[in-house]
C-alpha cells in the first residue's frame, strides 16, 4: 500500500479519536499532516505531541494562545477559516472530515479544488450542497469515499458493479433508543434517555439524530448525491441488530449486503486504505452469536423527522439545507433543555415551510440560507420557551 498522508478535521470527535486509532496502528503507513479541533484544547494539544502533524487548527479563537504555547514547534492557526489551510497542504493525499454540522461545507470544498481525495464524515456536507460538491468532484478527479457506515457498506458493495444499475438501496437504521415507542412517550423523553443509544458509541449530536430518525434521513439525502439515485430508489428499514450495514438491490432483483459489528473503526479503516484492505485483529462477526436478524418498516408517523428529510429531499434545492440548519439548532436546544424531543420536528417543520425556497442555489444561497434558518429557528425555540414558562 502507498504511504498516505492524512489531514483530519475534526480530529478530537468520535470519529476523529478512531481514525487516530488506526493510524496508531498502522504508522508505517499514515502520516498525519494536519489536526483540527473545535473547542477541545488539551485533546487537540495531546495529538499534535504525540502524531506531530506539520499544522494544528483549533477553531475557537479565544484558545489559540493556549494551543500555541504547548506546541512551540508546531504551526498553530485559529478560526473557521484556518480549516481550509488545514486541507491545502502539498503532500496531503486524503482529508477525512469528521467535523460535525454544515461547517464541514468550506473546507471539503477547499480540499476538492485542492484536488485531495476526500473521507467523508460529515454527511451534512451534502445534506446542505450535495448537488455542487459532487459536481465538484467530478470535475477535479476527487474521490469520495464514505465513512458513515451505512454509506460506507452502500461504496464496498458496488466496488465491481460499475457498469451495473442500482434498482435501490436499503439503509438500515437501528431504531435508536426509542424503536417501537409512541408519540406520547416520545413527548416525555430526557436527553439522558436519548443519549443512549443501545448499538453505537457516537458523539452527542448524532446520538440525538439517532434516536428521533434525521440521522437515517439525513443519510438518505446524502446516499441519492453519493450514488447518484432518486428518492424513491433510497428505503429505510429498521433493523436493531445492526449487522447488515445497508444494502444495495440491482435491477435484477439481486441484493448485496456489507455485514460486520457494529464498530466504527471498520469503515474508518476502509475509507484510511482504500482500495486496498488491510488485516486488522478488530473483533470478528459470528453469525451463531446471532441467529436472529430483523427487519421492520419506519415509523414516521412517531419518527416525523424521517418524514420532513424525505419531503426536503424531494424537493430539492435549498430545502435539505433549510432542514439540516434548523434540526442543528433544535439538537442544541434539546441538549440544553431548553426544547422537548417532539418540539424538535415542530420547529423544524415550521423553517422548511418559512425559509424562502430556491431551486438553484449557489454556494452563497446555501450559506445564506443556512444563516437565516439558524436565526429564525433559534426565534422559534425562544418563543417556545417563553410559551412554556407562562
Amino acid at each position: 500500500m502507498q504511504y498516505k498522508h492524512i489531514s483530519i478535521l475534526g480530529s478530537t470527535g468520535s470519529i476523529g479519536t478512531q481514525a487516530l486509532e488506526v493510524v496508531r496502528a498502522n504508522p508505517s503507513l499514515y502520516k498525519v499532516d494536519a489536526l483540527t479541533a473545535q473547542q477541545n484544547a488539551s485533546l487537540l494539544i495531546a495529538q499534535a505531541l504525540e502524531f506531530k502533524p506539520e499544522l494544528v487548527v483549533i477553531g475557537d479563537e479565544s484558545l489559540y494562545q493556549q494551543v500555541k504555547e504547548a506546541l512551540p514547534n508546531t504551526k498553530v492557526m485559529a478560526g473557521e477559516e484556518a480549516l481550509i489551510a488545514a486541507v491545502q497542504l502539498p503532500q496531503t493525499n486524503l482529508v477525512l472530515t469528521a467535523v460535525m454540522g454544515s461547517v464541514g461545507l468550506k473546507p471539503t470544498i477547499a480540499a476538492i479544488e485542492a484536488k485531495k481525495d476526500i473521507g467523508l464524515a460529515n454527511k451534512e456536507t451534502l445534506v446542505v450542497a450535495g448537488e455542487l460538491v459532487m459536481n465538484l468532484a467530478k470535475q477535479h478527479g476527487v474521490n469520495i469515499i464514505p465513512v458513515d457506515s451505512e454509506h460506507s457498506a452502500i461504496f464496498q458493495c458496488l466496488v465491481g458493479e460499475e457498469q451495473n444499475a442500482i434498482e435501490k438501496i436499503l439503509l438500515t437504521a437501528s431504531g435508536g433508543p426509542f424503536r417501537g415507542k409512541d408519540r406520547n412517550f416520545l413527548a416525555t423523553v430526557t436527553k439522558n434517555q436519548a443519549l443512549k443509544h443501545p448499538n453505537w458509541v457516537m458523539g452527542a449530536k448524532i446520538t440525538i439524530d439517532s434516536a428521533s430518525l434525521m440521522n437515517k434521513g439525513l443519510e438518505a439525502i446524502e446516499a441519492k448525491w453519493l450514488f447518484n439515485l432518486q428518492p424513491e430508489q433510497v428505503e429505510v428499514v429498521v433493523h436493531p441488530q445492526s449487522i447488515i450495514h445497508s444494502m444495495v438491490q440491482f435491477t435484477d432483483g439481486s441484493i448485496k449486503a456489507q455485514m460486520g459489528v457494529p464498530d466504527m473503526k471498520l469503515p474508518i479503516h476502509y475509507a484510511l486504505a482504500y482500495p486496498n484492505r488491510l488485516k486488522t485483529d478488530f473483533e470478528r462477526f459470528s453469525f451463531l452469536k446471532y441467529p436472529e436478524l430483523t427487519f421492520s418498516e419506519a415509523d414516521t408517523k412517531s419518527f416525523r423527522n424521517l418524514e420532513l428529510a424525505y419531503m426536503a429531499m424531494q424537493k430539492g434545492g435549498n430545502m435539505p439545507c433549510i432542514l439540516n440548519a434548523a434540526n442543528e439548532v433544535v439538537v442544541d436546544a434539546f441538549l440544553k433543555d431548553k426544547i422537548g424531543f417532539l418540539e424538535m420536528s415542530e420547529v423544524i417543520e415550521q423553517c422548511m415551510n418559512e425559509i424562502a425556497f430556491l431551486a438553484q442555489p449557489t454556494l452563497n444561497h446555501y450559506l445564506e440560507t443556512d444563516q437565516l434558518t439558524r436565526i429564525f429557528a433559534d426565534q422559534l425555540v425562544t418563543k417556545q420557551i417563553v410559551t412554556h414558562l407562562k
